[in-house]
C-alpha cells in the first residue's frame, strides 16, 4: 500500500502545475509552494536555537493550536515557533495577521519522501505538534525515525474513520505519535481498542481560544455606537443555503439590528441578499453612519470572532453545505447559538454537546428557526441558555495548559539527559 501511496503522490506532483491552470484554488496551492525550501532555509538561518513546529490543515485547526502556541511563547520566549499549513484558506489570513507569537508561517510540501527529508533536514525541530488531523504518513514516519518528540493535539476520532476500519498503512500514522491529546472520551476508547495507550483526554483547546477572544475582543466603536440600545443578532460564516431561511427572519424582525458576516467575500451573493432584505442595509466597507441602517453586511475578513461580543444571540452557518463553522466563538461570549441540522454529527461533536447543554439549537428549516428565535425572545429561556453557555466554557478551560505542562516537561527531561 505504501508504494501505491507514493505512486499517487508522484502523479499528483506532476499534474498539479497543469491542473492549477484550471483552478484558482490549485493555483494558490502551487504558487504558495514555489521556492518553499529556500524560504525555509532563510527562516532557519535567521531563527536559530530551539524550535517548536506546529502543523495545521487550515484556519480552524490553527485556532485550536493558538492557545498552546501562545503558552509556549509566554513561558519560553526564546523558543522559535513555525506553523505550517496545507491549505491556502488558512495560510493567507494568518500571514496577514502578523501574529507576534509566530516566528514563521509556511506551506507544507507534498508528503513525498525526498521532500520530507529535505524539509526536516533544514527545519531541525525539537518538538512537533500535529493538530486534529491532516496526518501525513511519510512526515510522521520520518519524525518518529529521527526520534523527534511528536504529539497530536485536539484529536477527535470517529469509529467510521479509516484508522479504526483498516489495519497496516492506514492505521500506522497514529502509532508514530509519542502521545495523543484527545477532546473526548470516545476518542480515547477508539485508541484503546486498536492498542494505543499513550493518550490523555484534556478537552478542546478551542475553549481556551474563544475565552481569550471574549476577554479581549477587538474594539469596534462605530458598531457599538450604531447599535445603541438595540439588540443585535450576528449571522456568522453564512452561505446561500443559510440565507434562504434567514432572510425571511430578518424581514420579520425589524426590532433587531443585524450583522451579517458571509463565509465568502464573493460580492454577487451579498448583492443578491441586499435585494431581498426589506430593511435598510449597508456594507461595512462603504458604511455611511449618517444614513440609517438596520442591517450591516461585513464584507471584510478578520472581524467575526470579535463581533459576537455584540450578539443577543447568533446564527452560525455552514451546516446545510460544506460543514458547520465554529459555534464555540459566540458561546465563548455567553451567547446562545443557532445552526443548521448537522449531517454528520460525529464530525462536529461540539454541536451535539451544545444542544445537550442548552446553549445550542439545531434547526432544519425556516419554521424551526422561527420557533427557536421566538423562544429566545423570552427572558427565562434566554437567561437559561446564556448561563448554560458560560458554564460550559468555564468547565472546559485549561486544555492548552495541560498539554503545555506535559510536553514542556518532556523537553526539560531530554535537555537534562544530554
Amino acid at each position: 500500500m505504501v508504494w501505491i501511496y507514493r505512486l499517487v503522490l508522484w502523479v499528483v506532483d506532476g499534474l498539479l502545475p497543469i491542473a492549477s491552470l484550471f483552478s484558482s484554488k490549485l493555483a494558490l496551492f502551487v504558487k504558495g509552494r514555489k521556492g518553499l525550501f529556500e524560504k525555509l532555509q532563510k527562516f532557519r538561518e535567521s531563527n536559530e536555537g530551539k524550535l517548536v513546529w506546529f502543523h495545521v490543515a487550515s484556519l480552524g485547526e490553527f485556532e485550536q493550536a493558538k492557545p498552546l502556541i501562545h503558552l509556549w511563547k509566554q513561558k519560553q520566549s526564546e523558543i522559535r515557533i513555525l506553523v505550517s499549513f496545507f491549505s491556502p484558506s488558512g495560510y493567507d489570513p494568518v500571514v496577514k495577521r502578523n501574529d507576534r507569537d509566530l516566528d514563521g508561517v509556511i506551506y507544507l510540501p507534498l508528503d513525498r519522501v525526498r521532500y520530507v527529508k529535505r524539509f526536516l533536514d533544514i527545519l531541525r525541530p525539537d518538538l512537533v505538534f500535529f493538530v486534529k488531523y491532516d496526518l501525513w504518513y511519510h512526515f510522521l514516519k520520518e519524525l518518529s525515525y529521527r526520534q523527534i518528540p511528536l504529539f497530536l493535539i485536539s484529536a477527535s476520532f470517529r469509529k467510521d474513520q479509516v484508522y479504526f476500519k483498516r489495519r497496516g498503512f492506514f492505521r500506522k500514522p497514529l502509532f508514530y505519535f509519542d502521545h495523543i491529546f484527545t477532546q473526548n472520551e470516545q476518542s480515547g476508547e477508539l485508541l484503546s481498542n486498536i492498542g494505543i495507550s499513550s493518550f490523555s483526554k484534556v478537552g478542546d483547546t478551542r475553549f481556551d481560544r474563544v475565552a481569550e477572544t471574549a476577554n479581549s475582543p477587538q474594539d469596534f466603536p462605530q458598531i457599538k455606537s450604531w447599535l445603541g440600545d438595540k439588540k443585535a443578532i450576528v449571522l456568522g460564516s453564512v452561505w446561500e443555503e443559510d440565507m434562504e431561511i434567514l432572510i425571511p427572519l430578518i424581514n420579520s424582525h425589524p426590532e433587531y439590528n443585524w450583522l451579517i458576516a458571509p463565509h465568502s467575500m464573493n460580492r454577487e451573493p451579498m448583492e443578491n441578499w441586499k435585494g431581498k432584505i426589506g430593511l435598510s442595509i449597508q456594507f461595512y466597507t462603504k458604511w455611511d453612519s449618517s444614513q440609517a441602517a438596520s442591517v450591516l453586511i461585513i464584507d471584510t475578513i478578520g472581524m467575526l470572532s470579535s463581533l459576537y461580543q455584540f450578539a443577543y444571540f447568533a446564527y452560525v452557518g455552514g451546516a446545510f453545505g460544506a460543514g458547520l463553522h465554529n459555534i464555540l466563538e459566540p458561546i465563548g461570549f455567553g451567547v446562545p447559538v443557532i445552526f443548521g441540522k448537522v449531517r454528520k454529527a460525529g464530525k462536529f461533536p461540539e454541536a451535539l454537546e451544545a444542544v445537550e447543554k442548552g446553549c445550542g439549537f439545531e434547526v432544519k428549516d425556516q419554521e424551526q428557526l422561527k420557533e427557536i428565535v421566538d423562544r429566545l425572545g423570552t427572558l427565562d429561556f434566554y437567561s437559561h441558555s446564556q448561563d448554560a453557555a458560560k458554564k460550559w466554557v468555564q468547565s472546559n478551560l485549561g486544555a492548552a495548559k495541560k498539554i503545555y505542562e506535559l510536553t514542556s516537561k518532556l523537553q526539560r527531561n531530554e535537555r537534562e539527559s544530554h
